[in-house]
């Protein structure tokens, strides 16, 4: 894993010119709130994402941001936050520990604070209470899920009737590139260098991997009774994805439909891991998992979808052949 996170330096480096843009918005746009507290601890921090003039309550995305559950940061949200604050959506874009900071039972703490952050202050931003959404990408997208799937439970248990926030208040969880089977994704990563006995320590353990992963959380006969807390769900995978191979949203989803959740798998052929999240929207166009993303967020409302289809395509940010050197070096 170590030669992994060394070998994205020459991903960042060949980007160069499209990451310091994305600094430019990040650091001085009027539209970024940056490190926006929803807990005491230090990484208990959000960036929230605001459309120019909101004349109305405005969809609102709670995004969970990826980086193999060791490098993840609030920031690494800011391009596709970017995009959808033009299509007239607000992002919360949540941070967390990383390993070694904590384990994944920290990290999943840290989000759904962050989650219920969101939730009861959203409004106060000009976000619609009724338009809740709950994103993720790669380690972000399992986060994110078990956090949901853990608090669905909650929800439908008697014993607490008072919860900070609930499952049931999304009306959708998109899950980006993400990995939901936690054993079957330790034997694939150790195969490329994430290597097994370092994954346990970042996970707890041997007897953590069932507990934390959403796609066997579902399959237990004791989530029955909570799986209708579940919202819609909606899964992205690119098919060239060596990282997180694309069966991994596809088991997830058969795990999602056995439990009778509504669920949505949109699988994008020759795209690998960071094609979605980091090339595709860098080489400007039409990006086609936004177009997605807004077709579910935007799925009741006909002005903004008259909007989204006049929108002009983005400018590229970065030229061809710089994102193919990307593509080749990037180690995800």
């Amino acid at each position: 894993m170590d030669s992994q996170i060394r070998c994205t330096w020459p991903l960042f480096t060949v980007s160069l010119t499209g990451f310091v843009q994305i600094g430019w918005y990040y650091f001085f746009s009027p539209h970024v709130q940056r490190n926006i507290a929803y807990g005491e601890g230090r990484r208990n921090r959000l960036d929230l994402y605001i459309p120019e003039k909101p004349n109305k309550q405005k969809p609102a995305v709670a995004f969970v941001t990826g980086g193999a559950w060791i490098i993840g940061y609030k920031a690494w949200g800011s391009l596709l936050a970017q995009e959808l604050v033009e299509r007239d959506v607000i992002v919360a874009c949540i941070d967390y520990r990383n390993f070694p900071q904590t384990g994944v039972s920290g990290m999943v703490e840290d989000i759904a604070k962050g989650i219920s952050f969101f939730c009861q202050n959203i409004h106060k931003y000009g976000g619609d209470p009724d338009r809740l959404y709950l994103a993720g990408q790669s380690a972000g997208a399992h986060l994110a899920a078990c956090a949901l799937i853990e608090q669905a439970k909650k929800e439908a248990s008697e014993e607490i009737p008072t919860l900070a926030w609930r499952a049931s208040q999304f009306k959708a969880f998109l899950g980006i590139s993400g990995g939901y089977n936690l054993p079957a994704l330790s034997h694939h990563f150790h195969t490329r260098g994430f290597y097994r006995s370092f994954f346990l320590r970042v996970m707890e353990g041997e007897e953590s991997l069932q507990k934390y992963s959403p796609e066997l959380g579902v399959r237990s006969p004791d989530f029955q009774n909570a799986a209708h807390m579940l919202p819609a769900t909606i899964l992205f995978h690119g098919r060239a994805d060596y990282s997180i191979p694309f069966l991994a949203s596809v088991d997830f989803a058969d795990a999602l439909r056995f439990v009778h959740v509504q669920v949505t798998t949109k699988l994008y052929p020759e795209k690998t891991h960071t094609d979605l999240f980091l090339q595709d929207p860098m080489r400007g166009g039409q990006n086609q998992l936004v177009a997605d993303i807004l077709a579910v967020v935007h799925a009741n409302d006909r002005e903004a979808q008259e909007k989204d289809a006049a929108a002009p395509p983005r400018r590229r940010m970065v030229p061809e052949c710089l994102l193919q050197l990307a593509r080749k070096v990037s180690p995800f």
